[in-house]
């Protein structure tokens, strides 16, 4: 007897296996699978309900940021008349100091510029007189020379040795003037030069004479560069 009770034990068992179970299950995946696309279609609305949510948050805590500086500016401009006075007091100290400093500075600079300027002129006007002193000083030996050839004239008639001291002195003199830079202008064959000659006359030369110097009245000279005599010359014409 207790061999049948489990037989029908088993078979009651898949009966209702097959009757309640099975179908429950089955709803149970249905169920499932049904949640499933509910929730995946609810997915873009649920989104959107978090970036709603997010946006709402930090427009939140925009207004209350923006509350916070109102308060904050409200409170520098109660305080900003009496820190503006102060503050451009302290300029205006600043800056009447900066103005006193600059004044004493222009004013040394302007007294350092005038002993700069007097002492170079000293300084220019002594070198010309210690040039000038030096040249005479050196033409001197050359009034010696023409002061002993004077007294030859008077004692001696030897008229070669008279000439040959005068060539000497003309030549000592002549090499003073290229001592100090000091140089006749050419005139020899020379093209007629409005910058270093001066024609006081012209004559006919013929054609290979045309613009040159055909002679030479009185001679230039140039200090340098710079002409400070010009020759006075007869030109071809």
């Amino acid at each position: 007897m207790c061999g049948r009770t489990d037989k029908m034990s088993v078979n009651d068992m898949k009966k209702i296996w097959h009757k309640l179970i099975k179908p429950i299950r089955t709803m149970s995946k249905k169920n499932k699978r049904k949640m499933e696309e509910n929730t995946e279609k609810k997915a873009p609305e649920m989104e959107q309900e978090v970036q709603n949510e997010v946006k709402a948050e930090a427009e939140t805590a925009t207004a209350e940021t923006a509350a916070e500086e109102n308060a904050t500016s409200a409170a520098e401009e109660a305080a900003t008349p009496a820190d503006s006075q102060a503050n451009l007091a302290q300029e205006v100290e600043t800056l009447t100091a900066r103005v006193a400093e600059l004044e004493d500075k222009n004013l040394r600079m302007m007294a350092e510029f005038d002993n700069y300027r007097r002492r170079t002129n000293k300084e220019k006007l002594a070198l010309m007189e210690t040039a000038g002193e030096k040249i005479f000083t050196e033409m001197l030996a050359l009034v010696d020379d023409f002061e002993r050839a004077q007294e030859a004239m008077q004692k001696t008639e030897d008229i070669d040795s008279l000439r040959s001291g005068i060539e000497l002195i003309h030549q000592k003199f002549i090499t003073f003037l290229d001592k100090h830079d000091v140089h006749a202008i050419e005139t020899e064959n020379a093209d007629f030069n409005t910058d270093e000659h001066e024609a006081i006359t012209t004559f006919a030369a013929g054609e290979d004479k045309k613009g040159k110097v055909i002679d030479c009245t009185q001679k230039g000279y140039k200090l340098g560069e710079k002409v400070i005599r010009f020759a006075k010359v007869v030109v071809g014409e």
